[in-house]
């Protein structure tokens, strides 16, 4: 037999690895991943028989087990008998919730070596058939149609509309006293939480849901606390203002390994914006380790404070901050003061308890009290025309030459990404699927608007906002305002801000070249 026969004899696959994933917002976690998670923590809490875990939303068990690798060899001295120091860890130790019944059968057959813990299999002998891994049967709490304790509508996750399947209505989120669910305080709580909630639609209609996890650990007061979650929170945005602002000031997060492109973290997964996993250290705040994987494999370890002086957000790239501070010292107004808010015309109308949207009826010829109208497909069918009557607001930006750009781009990657904006001239409107950005003295305004659009300067400033598809007023906030009577080149803005060679460089390194001549695009 050949060594390499041998070696295909003894290969021993880990199954947690073969795993396929639920979806993109439920993701299995390899057990690489949950080492290097783990390998966060001091050490020494796997050398003590009274530290004590806690995966809130255990899918694959994978963290309890590698847990329980590191306990039976750091018990060893504590309690030599190998049974007696399993019995010791898997009944004191380690504790699990599900977020399914599946799940639950799959982390118990991971962690006891069988589904049910009471069994003849079982490495570890319960009396009960869930063990210290436990799943319930939740439901939603609607209070005019809304879940008190989620994200969730009645509408997609009430009884009548989800039939038999599946509610979401995890079990630790959905509880005002999680102290309760198992009566017991815990030292470590760590984990993979689900992601978001579809409400209504995909993509962008999906509301975030992992951050409750978070919050509600941290409301058990452990002593640490390390999960893997998305990193669309560093900017906030839909539902993650308050989560990003309470993460960024406590001054807690004592490491952050962030994947700028989630595959990284999760083969074949995508997740725009990447993802990260933290460390939580409740008795020890300062600063914060920042270990960045970038797209070109590149790592980049600083240690500095997630929250610089006067910001809001996290600067996710340390290259930033320094250019981000010579930029703001010419205290120039925001380009987002000309940019519209979402839906500026007030077309985002939908059906009376229901997410369907009602179009205005349009026609591709233009008529009596007629405005052109922009919509998504507009660019294949023809530009339509729409009764002045169904423009609901924006009435001032109607009348005025200006510009639209989608409110939908790219996938949150600068080094990828383009923005398509485009030149219209007056008595125009869109639907939400465009913002607008003026309004323009004339079309020579515009252009040069478009010009500084399209430089990378501009798009290295988005960045700082912008890490999913969403490009919403707010992702241009750290952009300046320019004084738009001549056009601008990048080499003017790097001298107007002083930017040196290095810095340069790295803006040209982050953004990727753009099509002048290229014009507007659909959502």
């Amino acid at each position: 037999m050949s060594l390499h026969q041998l070696r295909a004899q003894d290969y021993n696959p880990d199954i947690l690895n073969t795993l396929a994933n639920l979806s993109s917002d439920e993701v299995f976690t390899p057990p690489e991943v949950a080492n290097q998670v783990l390998d966060l923590l001091p050490q020494e809490l796997f050398q003590s028989p009274a530290t004590t875990f806690l995966d809130p939303a255990a899918k694959s068990g994978v963290f309890l087990r590698e847990i329980a690798r590191r306990l039976m060899a750091g018990l060893e001295g504590h309690i030599p008998d190998e049974q007696a120091r399993r019995d010791h860890i898997f009944h004191k130790q380690l504790f699990g919730i599900a977020i399914t019944q599946l799940t639950s059968l799959m982390s118990r057959r991971s962690l006891y070596c069988s589904k049910f813990p009471n069994g003849r299999y079982s490495v570890s002998q319960f009396d009960s058939a869930e063990g210290n891994i436990r799943f319930k049967q939740n439901e939603h709490r609607f209070v005019d149609g809304r879940c008190v304790f989620c994200p969730a509508s009645e509408a997609q996750f009430g009884k009548n509309a989800r039939g038999g399947l599946e509610y979401h209505a995890y079990e630790f989120i959905h509880t005002s006293k999680p102290e309760d669910i198992f009566g017991m305080k815990f030292d470590v709580i760590i984990g993979n939480p689900p992601y978001q909630l579809s409400d209504g639609g995909a993509g962008p209609s999906a509301l975030p849901i992992y951050n409750k996890f978070v919050t509600q650990s941290i409301k058990l007061k452990p002593r640490y606390m390390t999960m893997i979650i998305p990193s669309r929170w560093f900017m906030g945005g839909r539902g993650l203002d308050c989560f990003r602002n309470q993460m960024l000031g406590s001054n807690r997060i004592r490491h952050l390994t962030d994947y700028i492109n989630a595959n990284d973290c999760f083969p074949g997964v995508e997740i725009k914006g990447g993802v990260c996993f933290f460390l939580w250290d409740r008795d020890n705040p300062g600063e914060c380790e920042v270990v960045t994987h970038k797209s070109n494999s590149e790592v980049v370890a600083t240690s500095r404070p997630l929250l610089e002086e006067d910001m809001e957000t996290f600067i996710r790239f340390s290259e930033q901050v320094n250019i981000l501070k010579k930029v703001r010292k010419e205290r120039e107004k925001s380009f987002s003061s000309i940019v519209s808010a979402n839906d500026p015309y007030g077309f985002d109308v939908r059906e009376p308890g229901s997410y369907k949207r009602v179009r205005a009826p349009y026609s591709l010829n233009p008529f009596a009290n007629s405005v052109m109208y922009y919509y998504n497909g507009w660019r294949k069918k023809g530009i339509g025309f729409v009764d002045r009557g169904f423009v609901r607001k924006g009435h001032d930006l109607v009348d005025n030459e200006k510009i639209f750009v989608p409110r939908v781009w790219g996938r949150g990657d600068m080094s990828e990404d383009t923005i398509n904006p485009f030149y219209v001239g007056s008595n125009t409107c869109s639907t939400e699927t465009y913002l607008t950005i003026g309004p323009c003295k004339d079309s020579e305004e515009a252009e040069n608007i478009l010009c500084y659009m399209k430089t990378k300067f501009f798009r290295f400033m988005v960045s700082f906002m912008k890490n999913t598809q969403q490009a919403m007023q707010r992702v241009y906030t750290y952009v300046p305002l320019q004084d738009f009577s001549k056009p601008w080149t990048d080499a003017e803005l790097y001298a107007k801000y002083g930017l040196t060679e290095e810095e340069i460089a790295f803006i040209e390194s982050m953004i990727r070249p753009m099509d002048l001549n290229g014009g507007g695009g659909d959502e």
